[in-house]
């Protein structure tokens, strides 16, 4: 006889039956268990929260006054007839993969993840399962990242050239998670580093937790870039070629994103610089966090979804599509 599924796909978002629970639902729920703290998973409105003790902060900061409830890495929880527990992502501090039995029977709900340790994240950690649900931002082959080490060598160097050349410049990058991984790989000697108010507002939230990350000078109105010669300015998207920017005088604008890959994507982004560097898993690490799963289903969310799901069933595994509304923090880049 076959088993009732551990979770379901429903309009509101991922369900879980036994446990009378939701994981990152786009609409208001009772329950709500969050994998991470960017928008398109973490959203207002639910009555109670679910987080690691790593995500709370963030999630806080960003929702305000909720009803949050936090769980360590690993710590076995029974919610209704469901045993839950929480386990590294890679993606961003305090990001989780959700792991939920009920009679048995295992599913994974990865969320966003990387494969890669970063130095800033808790490294990810292979969950076995019986059904895993991937996330396939970046589900071709073309997307295969370089070392992080040369990446950080390219951007040190575009900043000396920017700066010798007479401009600032202005790097792009999203607020919780990009932000200060790339903070940990700017080099503080060549200069001062000034932060758009929503990276420095998430960056102070992740230092109270203990991260050490270089000093940063928060841009306010009377910011005068004159007095911080040699800057290099963290912004995010949105106030890339917007009249925040027109303070700095002449600029030499970058981006960090997995997109940086795709030649189109730069040109369409108009940037002085591409850095190839993404808080998501490449082709290898979805197809290495799959294998290492072990899982007998594979349901494929946000993404290259038609083709990666092609892929796997050629090599004779059971993959479906789920449509959802996670974006991947990414898309905006696109």
């Amino acid at each position: 006889m076959a088993r009732d599924p551990v979770l379901e796909f429903t309009e509101r978002g991922i369900y879980c039956p036994a446990g009378g629970f939701y994981v990152d639902p786009w609409h208001p729920v009772d329950r709500a268990l969050i994998t991470h703290g960017h928008a398109d998973h973490a959203r207002p409105g639910h009555s109670r929260y679910l987080s690691t003790t790593g995500a709370a902060p963030i999630l806080r900061q960003r929702l305000g006054d909720i009803t949050l409830e936090t769980v360590s890495y690993g710590a076995l929880l029974r919610i209704g007839d469901a045993l839950v527990s929480f386990h590294p992502a890679g993606h961003v501090p305090g990001s989780a993969q959700i792991r939920i039995e009920v009679a048995g029977e295992v599913w994974v709900v990865s969320g966003d993840y990387k494969t890669v340790a970063d130095g800033l994240s808790e490294p990810f950690e292979p969950v076995r399962c019986h059904t895993f649900i991937t996330e396939s931002t970046f589900g071709l082959p073309v997307f295969r990242w370089p070392d992080p080490a040369e990446v950080a060598r390219d951007l040190n160097d575009w900043w000396r050239g920017s700066v010798a050349a007479g401009r600032t410049p202005v790097l792009g990058a999203y607020a919780l998670g990009k932000a200060q991984r790339l903070l940990s790989m700017l080099d503080p000697d060549i200069g001062p580093i000034l932060t758009h108010g929503a990276i420095e507002t998430t960056t102070s939230v992740l230092r109270a937790q203990g991260f050490d990350l270089p000093p940063t000078v928060a841009v306010t109105p009377e910011t005068d870039p004159r007095a911080h010669g040699g800057a290099l300015v963290l912004a995010p998207p949105s106030a890339l070629g917007s009249a925040w920017m027109r303070r700095f005088g002449p600029v030499s604008t970058g981006f960090a994103s997995g997109w940086m890959m795709l030649r189109g994507v730069r040109r369409r982004r108009a940037m002085d610089r591409g850095f190839v560097l993404s808080d998501h898993a490449d082709w290898p690490g979805l197809n290495t966090a799959i294998t290492e799963s072990g899982a007998e289903k594979i349901f494929v969310t946000h993404g290259y979804t038609e083709i990666f799901t092609q892929w796997l069933r050629s090599r004779r595994l059971d993959a479906d599509i789920v449509p959802t509304r996670f974006t991947g923090d990414e898309a905006q880049a696109e």
